[in-house]
């Protein structure tokens, strides 16, 4: 099976079927989603993945390795991750 998340940097066959089964298919899908909305869907639908997960997807989606991301920029997401919990929450 030619899988198109699959050829994307930072994303295997595990991560692929996670974002498939919360319905992300393809790049365009994903860029559509972004990286914290993409992550949390898939925590959402009960996978156990970690942060890196969410480095990894953005990562994809700049086409460099996850752990290039710079520092501020991780921390930007967890932020963005941790307003989306406070949201919801209240």
């Amino acid at each position: 099976m030619n899988d198109e998340l699959q050829h994307l940097k930072n994303l295997g066959k595990t991560s692929a079927q996670w974002l498939h089964a919360v319905g992300i298919h393809s790049a365009s899908d994903l860029r559509r989603m972004g990286a914290v909305n993409a992550y949390q869907a898939v925590r959402t639908r009960g996978f156990r993945a970690s942060k890196v997960l969410l480095y990894a997807i953005e990562g994809a989606l700049l086409d460099m390795h996850w752990n290039d991301i710079p520092v501020e920029r991780k921390a930007a997401l967890i932020q963005q991750l941790d307003a989306r919990a406070v949201q919801k929450n209240n």
